[in-house]
């Protein structure tokens, strides 16, 4: 596979039938060493479902009450 002097490329039919993805698909390239990988974006939804799952619980422990987060906001001990 050749640049065009533009540097595109072409991505093969298989590849793109592989992925789902077809004029007006967004695409990310991700860089690993020598080596990249092309995969289909991310939604901006599948972005923030990502996100809420990630932080989902993550404020559990330690539990403070809001007098207990403002001492420590204010650097009070």
């Amino acid at each position: 596979m050749r640049l065009t002097v533009k540097s595109q490329v072409t991505i093969p039919r298989h590849v793109r039938r592989e992925l789902g993805i077809g004029p007006g698909s967004e695409v990310e390239f991700v860089v690993r060493g020598k080596t990249v990988e092309l995969r289909p974006a991310l939604s901006k939804e599948d972005v923030g479902r990502t996100l809420v799952a990630r932080l989902r619980g993550a404020l559990k422990r330690p539990r403070y009450s809001t007098a207990e987060i403002m001492a420590l906001t204010r650097g009070e001990n």
